[in-house]
């Protein structure tokens, strides 16, 4: 086997991590250093953290995060039928009707157990 080969491989790879790192070293090395006591002070919500980081969140959080990254990426199959209905004729109108149906009927179980429900 010839190792002439791999050298796309390995430049790509080297680009790639160039392009993440170099970036990073430039901010760092070029970037300034100024804190003060108002960069340092709690930003987010006005008042000073009371709780540990590694705090547990509610599981309802990841489920409707979850629900709503497989409906979106389920609804962005349209896409390409919308673009090649003509093309697909019958057939593949039926066939995004038959996706559209389970779509919603898994949408509708979910609205009755209640998981889009946020409390």
């Amino acid at each position: 086997m010839n190792l002439d080969q791999y050298l796309p491989v390995l430049l790509f790879i080297l680009v790639g991590i160039a392009i993440g790192v170099v970036p990073l070293v430039l901010g760092y090395v070029l970037g300034p250093n100024r804190p003060d006591p108002a960069k340092n002070s709690a930003y987010e919500c006005g008042f000073e953290a009371f709780e540990d980081a590694r705090m547990k969140f509610d599981v309802r959080y990841y489920l409707v995060a979850i629900l709503f990254i497989l409906f979106d990426l389920e609804v962005a199959f349209l896409f390409p039928w919308a673009v090649v209905m003509r093309e697909v004729g019958l057939t593949g109108f039926i066939a995004a009707v038959i996706f559209l149906a389970i779509l919603v009927v898994g949408f509708v179980y979910e609205w009755k157990k209640g998981a889009l429900d946020w409390e």
